[in-house]
């Protein structure tokens, strides 16, 4: 099956919303400046108009595996990226240095971009894109391990999204689990600068979000997706399984989901 990008997001500028900065979402963030640039030349009328929001910051574990120095530690991730960006490209991109709130429902966006490493955290954003409030167009998804991650864009079911068939499912339609706070590892220890080292095989981040990347430009440049809306990659086998656009593909992820959630 083909997927085609809604009509309106190809004739006015695009609102996009980075939640979360770190291994995925810096990278993430640091790429979007080539797909606007693409756009822009292309023809597009706006390209793309970006928020980062990230609560956290520096600190001296992210400066091994995340693009920032030890003289920026302690200063709001979000916020060293957007001045960053904005510097080079001479835009003026947007960071909320502050974790998801009342102040952003991301309901006015139209691609919400998750890099957030928590069920929690994920479920946070689930509840601001779905439901009549909202027109978020997408919800594109990013999650790793150690070995490997995933990626998966999907069209929520909101105000703007209305259920049919051929509608993208998301990350947390297709794998239930994915937002289930229960399941998340709280006991996990903060990462020295060693344990970010040990615990991760190297260019996981840059290999998923590049991916991720690869598929939205394409969405953009050829006006649609033929064939798969995300995948999962693994690092150690050297191996990318994507995820069809299929809605009987779906429907089986989805029964699994709801028995594995019984």
């Amino acid at each position: 099956m083909k997927h085609n990008i809604p009509n309106q997001l190809l004739s006015r500028t695009v609102s996009v919303s980075v939640v979360g900065t770190g291994g995925n979402g810096s990278i993430v963030a640091m790429a979007l400046p080539y797909i606007h640039q693409a756009l822009l030349v292309a023809g597009h009328p706006g390209g793309l108009d970006v928020t980062l929001i990230d609560g956290d910051v520096v600190s001296e574990s992210n400066c091994i595996r995340q693009p920032f120095s030890r003289s920026e530690i302690g200063l709001p991730k979000a916020t060293v990226l957007v001045s960053r960006i904005n510097l080079f490209w001479s835009l003026s991109w947007r960071s909320a240095p502050q974790r998801l709130s009342d102040e952003h429902l991301l309901s006015d966006s139209d691609i919400v971009i998750g890099c957030v490493d928590t069920r929690e955290a994920r479920a946070g954003i689930e509840a601001r894109i779905v439901g009549s409030r909202s027109r978020v167009a997408y919800w594109l998804d990013l999650g790793n391990g150690a070995e490997g991650g995933q990626f998966v864009l999907g069209q929520p079911l909101n105000a703007r999204n209305p259920r049919k068939a051929d509608r993208l499912r998301t990350v947390a339609e297709l794998f239930p689990e994915i937002v289930n706070p229960t399941l998340d590892d709280n006991a996990m220890p903060s990462c020295s600068a060693l344990e970010s080292l040990e615990r991760q095989e190297p260019f996981v981040n840059q290999t998923l979000a590049s991916h991720a990347m690869a598929m939205l430009a394409r969405l953009f440049r050829y006006g649609g997706l033929e064939h798969h809306h995300g995948a999962f990659v693994n690092i150690a086998s050297q191996s990318v399984q994507p995820l069809l656009i299929d809605p009987v593909g779906w429907k089986r992820l989805m029964r699994r989901g709801r028995s594995t959630k019984g």
